[in-house]
């Protein structure tokens, strides 16, 4: 926004951060429980992955708020130094409550996205062109790297948000109505980190600060 005579008008050519994007982040001692990588504990593991995710998403220039559900206390800690970060206790219902929790927290009003937090790879530009590609249809999904899940529901506002994660969910999302969003499958904004073999293509798009600092040792790397 300019400040001074012109406050509330956005420059020219930057897009409004109008979306709030809710991610729900297990407590990191039970997520992740398929991703074995030789010479890291899994649970710190856990923490880097979601943190450089929300952080990523928080440096999007079209989110105006990043809502975390969440009952991981040190990773609550940790987000609370993130800008435009807002915390929602998870009640430990498993994923589907704690993304209604989120999204009851987000005003419909604004357009709303649900987006997974084990995206590592996720660079801002990417959250942003699927987010602008979203904005012209009610509302639409990202397909994970595969092709079968899903990373990122959204709806535009006033439209209601009960994305359908979960076993097949891009068929779901499709069934349900949703738009698929066509974005590069090497993209770090696809490339969710559920197993080891997911790691190589993540690291191609190149790794957030926390989780690379663990995966990219000499030790992992030779392992």
């Amino acid at each position: 926004m300019i400040r001074g005579s012109g406050v509330g008008v956005p420059l020219p050519g930057v897009p409004a951060r109008e979306w709030i994007v809710v991610i729900p982040v297990k407590r990191a001692e039970i997520g992740k429980s398929r991703l074995r990588i030789p010479g890291v504990d899994r649970e710190p593991l856990a923490r880097a992955i979601a943190l450089d995710t929300v952080e990523a998403a928080t440096a999007c220039e079209r989110v105006a708020e990043v809502i975390v559900v969440t009952s991981d206390e040190v990773t609550a800690t940790a987000l609370r130094v993130l800008p435009r970060v807002r915390l929602v206790r998870d009640r430990s219902e498993g994923l589907t409550a704690a993304i209604g929790l989120g999204v009851s927290a987000a005003p419909d009003m604004r357009p709303r996205a649900v987006m997974l937090g084990d995206l590592p790879a996720l660079r801002p530009d990417e959250l942003a062109r699927a987010l602008a590609f979203a904005s012209s249809h009610s509302r639409a999904f990202v397909p994970d790297a595969e092709g079968t899940g899903t990373v990122l529901a959204t709806a535009r506002a006033g439209f209601d948000l009960t994305p359908c994660f979960g076993v097949d969910s891009a068929s779901a999302h499709r069934a349900a109505g949703f738009v698929e969003v066509g974005f590069p499958v090497l993209s770090g904004l696809r490339r969710d980190l559920d197993h080891a073999e997911h790691l190589r293509a993540a690291r191609r798009a190149g790794l957030g600060p926390r989780t690379a600092a663990l995966v990219d040792r000499p030790l992992v790397l030779a392992s």
